[in-house]
């Protein structure tokens, strides 16, 4: 542990880990930094260490986990790099590519990440120490779960990190995919008694039903732990109208109205978040097309998304038929939008002398737009300002990839930034590509592209909506935790 003389004195902080992944921790340390924001006190949140795809471009450039973007917006603030030092994007079943600070340091393999991880703890530290010197509170959340015990020598993710920097912990189990129980006594079980000693109480979330049928599971909880209980929360419906972080959580949209638009479930499938406000549209039944599945015939659109490794989501689209599929759309008369490393799957080659994602060499794409990429060692990352060239509106978004495209298609650009057009469009109209992500939360843009496609918007502002999510989730909170009890054990 760290000299106390080193650490910053400004400033509070508590850390919520999870007795296993996917328990909800993100979704909790949102609504907690919306409550301590209405009580006025100046929250950030903080992830030493996440894995996602699903990234955001930061306000100081570079890029962070989208599900600290998303705190950072229920906490009043801009998202900032310090909120996450390290991201972890796979880029295949074994290996990640290694986002430090924002930039890419390097791609390694699980193993090799393990010998790297002790090295970014100064990074990870320095981070957390800046937003301690501004914020008066800091909740920071853990990764998968401190139980992992076979990952705790070097960890920076949970109780590694929780030690470094003197943290009190609330664990936080999940009743919904059942055995809570276990979870969170068989994670005392497992750890040695300086974390356990870290731990304050646990929470039990996403309960459907009747609360008080749990009462004596709480309380075996709390007599075999020691630990306090924080509350029962139920189940938050309404969280899937917010920006999703993992894909497996990617679900179709609760409307089925008359224009279907099908979003192809790529297997690294990246920022999509572009699927977000397409899905609160009523006029539209979005639909994810997964592994094994056609691509619905009676689909208006076809969106093939960003992904973390176009080569081998290229292969994985073929693998599905969906390369068949998405020509007969075509012919049909049926339109495709690619988004980022999907614009690259579309075009006739995908050029990767330097081997960023493989072994170095040209693949042919699918060749519904004559375009050409070459893979390249710089990234770009910017937010950006860009006119739509079609219905000639501005919209913002994010650029977030690498390679660089040209073809004769590019000379009928989707939009244009500062003057430089950006990606291309088939000379028949029906397959579009771009760069650009996040345009479909501009309600302008959102609106006009529809009416492309038949379909109306339902005029609900996207940005609105989603500060309305947040605020019933902080009051949903508020309602069934102790609040005030969790934000006090800060220290």
């Amino acid at each position: 542990m760290r000299n106390e003389a080193e650490i910053p004195k400004l400033a509070c902080a508590l850390m919520i880990q999870g007795a296993g992944s996917n328990v909800g921790k993100s979704l909790l340390v949102a609504g907690l930094c919306r409550a301590a924001r209405r009580r006025g006190i100046s929250v950030a949140p903080f992830k030493p260490q996440n894995m996602s795809n699903n990234a955001a471009v930061a306000a100081d450039g570079g890029e962070i986990g989208r599900a600290q973007a998303l705190q950072a917006r229920t906490s009043g603030i801009e998202p900032r790099l310090d909120m996450n030092p390290v991201l972890l994007k796979p880029e295949t079943d074994t290996g990640s590519q290694v986002i430090v600070q924002g930039q890419r340091l390097t791609t390694l393999k699980a193993r090799q990440y393990w010998n790297l991880k002790p090295q970014l703890m100064s990074a990870v530290l320095q981070s957390f120490d800046r937003l301690k010197a501004e914020f008066e509170l800091v909740i920071v959340e853990g990764a998968g779960s401190p139980a992992e015990v076979n990952l705790r020598a070097g960890d920076i993710a949970n109780m590694g990190f929780a030690e470094e920097a003197g943290l009190p912990v609330v664990l936080v189990g999940d009743i919904d995919r059942g055995g809570v129980i276990a979870q969170i006594v068989g994670t005392k079980a497992v750890l040695d008694e300086s974390d356990v000693s870290r731990i304050e109480g646990f929470i039990i979330n996403k309960f459907r039903g009747d609360p008080s049928l749990f009462d004596d599971g709480y309380r075996f909880i709390a007599s075999h732990t020691g630990w306090r209980g924080y509350g029962v929360l139920p189940f938050f419906e309404q969280a899937a109208q917010l920006p999703a972080e993992d894909s497996l959580d990617l679900r179709d949209s609760k409307w089925s109205g008359p224009t279907k638009i099908a979003w192809l479930a790529l297997s690294r499938v990246a920022n999509f978040d572009d699927l977000d406000p397409l899905k609160q549209e009523p006029g539209l039944n979005v639909v994810m097309v997964r592994p094994g599945e056609p691509i619905p015939c009676d689909a208006r659109l076809v969106i093939v998304p960003g992904t973390k490794s176009t080569r081998g989501d290229l292969d994985f689209l073929r693998a599905q038929g969906w390369d068949i599929d998405l020509l007969a759309h075509v012919r049909r008369g049926g339109r495709v939008l690619g988004i980022c490393g999907g614009y690259q799957i579309l075009g006739r080659t995908i050029a990767d002398p330097k081997g960023l994602e493989g072994e170095p060499g040209t693949v042919p794409g699918l060749g519904l737009l004559d375009i050409e990429t070459v893979m390249q060692t710089d990234k770009r990352l910017s937010r950006i300002e860009a006119v739509h060239v079609a219905t000639g509106l501005p919209f913002k978004g994010y650029e977030i990839h690498i390679g660089r495209t040209n073809g004769d298609d590019c000379a009928r650009p989707f939009a244009r930034l500062a003057g430089a057009p950006d990606g291309a469009i088939s000379r028949d109209g029906r397959t579009e590509g771009t760069y650009l992500h996040g345009m479909f939360s501009d309600d302008n843009f959102r609106a006009a592209y529809l009416s492309t496609l038949g379909a109306r918007s339902s005029g609900v502002p996207y940005a609105a909506s989603v500060e309305a999510t947040l605020d019933s989730l902080a009051a949903h909170l508020e309602q069934h935790l102790m609040v005030t009890d969790i934000l006090a054990l800060a220290r």
